[in-house]
Formats: C-alpha cells, structure tokens, sequence
C-alpha cells in the first residue's frame, strides 16, 4: 500500500474540472445511501433542556442502535459556533507556505495536512484539515502565525472558547450517558470511577474542510472510519456530509445539518468502557459538487496513563466483562493494525474463553 502521509498537502482543489486518478474512491466496499427524505431512518435528536427518564431513555437507544445521535439545548452559543466556521474558513484560506510550516510531522497527529490516519490508505481524500491539542491553540499556531499578529489573536480567542464550552459540555454528556446506563445521580456524584473518568479526559480537535468537488460520486471527504476515543461531537456548517453506518442491512444515513445542532458519535473506548452496550459507529462524510462543507471534530478521550475497561454498572447481570484492559496508546497499537481492513480493532480485546476470569476488569473498578 502506497503511504499517502502529507501526499498533496496543498492540493489545489478549485483548480482541477475532475477528480485526479489519486483522489478515486469508487473500488472501495460500499453499501447503499438511505434518501434524507426516508422517514424510517432518522438521526435521534436529544434535547438537553430536557432532562426527564423519557429523554435519558431516547439517549440510551440512539447509542445502542446508532451510536450517535444530534444534541440540541447544549447551551453552546450559535454565535460562537458561527465563529468558529469562519476562523476554520481563514485559516485554510491562506497561502500554502503559510500552511506548510504547521504540516504534520511523520509520526505525529498534530498539524496541517491529511487526517492522522490517512496513510492508512492507498487514496487521498477530498479535503484538508488542522489536528491540534484543545490545550495548546497558542503555541501550536504560532507556526503559522510566528509574527502573533491579530488575525493569531482572533483565531486563539474563538478556539480556545469554543474547548472551554465544548469540555464543560462533555462532562455534562458523559453524565447523561452515566444515566442511560442506569446509575443514579448520588452514583454519579460519588462514584470515585466515574469522576476520575469525567474529570481527566483529553480534548483533540480536527478542524476539516471539504471543497467543492466536480464529481463528488467519485471522491470522499473522510473514509469511513470509527473514532478512538470516548465520544466526539462535530459542529458543522449547514451542508449535509456526514454519514452513518446503520446495520440490517447495512446503509448509508446522512445526518441532518441542523442549525445550532451538534453530533455526539461514541467512539472505541467508550464502546469498551459500556461493555459493548453503547457501540462506536462507523462513519464518513462525502463531498458536495456545489458547496464546501466545514467542520469541526472534538473528540475527548482518557489520559494516555489510564486503563480502560468495562464499568461495572455497564455490564448486565450473569455477565462478565467482554473486553480487556486497555489503555489508548495501547489500543492504537492495535487499531493501525487494521486500518484499511474489514476488520475492527475491538476484536483484538474482546475476552475469549482461554483468558478465564482473572483481571478482566482490572484498571477502571478495582
């Protein structure tokens, strides 16, 4: 497989009628797309002004059967989210030496270029993008604006708002998951392991932006993938893109760009920390021939310390726990092994009958 990392860092997207032999996707394992009008698919909307057992319920079956879901009375200001699309927008608008001195580094997730697990694959994907640490927006874009000048300054400002809000938001959610897997508020307030896991997650962000493409039945934005960590929520601009994998039968289901709206999709070890109970779901975002598309993906997960395992609460009665011990550098280990493959990482964890009962849930209740 050909390494695609930092291929066409600045590849000038506007400036080609149809898509380079390189950007090509249409050999890729495909499954059929669910029309938006479809009314027997539809992304759960949870509202969090409502906070009754009927919503909590609602957030319990969206992430037992889709994996994700749209959140709306988050209190996150629509105005700030407006600002946030618009420094996205001046920040991938300059010049490409501008851009080049931020790439990302062989190795490393942080930077300008292609998503972190591109190299992945033997074909580039339609759009460009910034990963970055939530906690270091400062010095992390001093390397494309070394002078700190005002447009530096506006765009730290927005972004570094926008994590305070989005983390202060993620603490809110995880305890509504708390809830949905049936722990009461007293639990959750006092549970030392729920805290610790509340308390210390990480903040990624992956700011991402989709030009219009010529023949979008022909290119991807992102290919489909899971995400790693607990959960991510997306803002994104009012052009549709994203989609998620639903299962019998498998198909495509485009989420709705609901104004003010942001998509919470649980991730890898979330799946691992509910016991498989709340699943990661697979997902991608395609391309628009008329539009470009802007996002933004916050994903929280633990510290790079911390071992990961079922909670006790997430697993049912005369069960046990289905998967080991992990921690997140540990489990990327496993997942680059099978990048680009039918196959997920998850089954590299899962319990089997050769391990017997020892340490399966030892690092997160004992």
């Amino acid at each position: 497989m050909a390494s695609m990392e930092n291929a066409a860092t600045t590849f000038d997207f506007l400036a080609v009628k149809c898509v380079p032999e390189s950007y090509v996707w249409t050999e890729q394992k495909d499954y059929p797309v669910v029309p938006e009008s479809a009314r027997h698919d539809v992304v759960h909307v949870i509202d969090m002004a409502n906070g009754t057992d009927s919503a909590i319920a609602t957030v319990a079956r969206a992430a037992e059967e889709w994996g994700g879901f749209l959140l709306v009375g988050h209190n996150v200001p629509i105005e700030l989210l407006v600002r946030v699309e618009e420094q996205i927008k001046c920040l991938l608008a300059r010049p490409a030496p501008e851009k080049e001195r931020a790439a990302r580094s062989r190795g490393l997730k942080n930077g300008y270029g292609v998503p972190p697990y591109a190299p992945y694959f033997s074909k580039l994907m339609w759009s460009e993008g910034y990963t970055f640490s939530a906690d270091d927006v400062r010095s992390e874009f001093r390397r494309v604006w070394p002078d700190d000048g005002d447009e530096y300054m506006r765009f730290c400002d927005v972004m570094e708002e926008f994590h305070k809000e989005t983390r202060a938001l993620g603490e809110k959610v995880m305890d509504m998951f708390y809830k949905a897997l049936g722990l009461s508020a007293d639990h959750i307030s006092g549970g030392e392991v729920e805290r610790q896991i509340r308390d210390t997650m990480t903040a990624t962000m992956r700011l991402n932006m989709y030009p219009k493409c010529p023949e979008p039945e022909r290119a991807i934005g992102l290919a489909a993938h899971t995400d790693s960590v607990f959960f991510t929520f997306i803002m994104q601009n009012l052009v549709p893109g994203l989609q998620l994998l639903r299962h019998g039968p498998d198909r495509w289901v485009t989420v709705p760009a609901l104004p003010g709206a942001l998509v919470v999709l649980i991730g890898d070890l979330f799946h691992v920390l509910t016991n498989g109970r709340f699943h990661s779901v697979l997902h991608r975002a395609i391309v628009n021939q008329d539009r470009e598309r802007v996002s933004v993906a916050y994903l929280l997960g633990p510290p790079n310390d911390m071992k990961v395992a079922p909670l006790d609460a997430a697993i049912r009665p005369g069960s046990k726990a289905a998967f080991r011990a992990v921690t997140w550098p540990e489990y990327m280990v496993a997942r680059e092994k099978t990048f680009g493959k039918d196959v997920s990482a998850l089954t590299m964890l899962r319990v089997t009958e050769d391990d017997g009962d020892a340490e399966l849930t030892k690092g997160m209740n004992n």
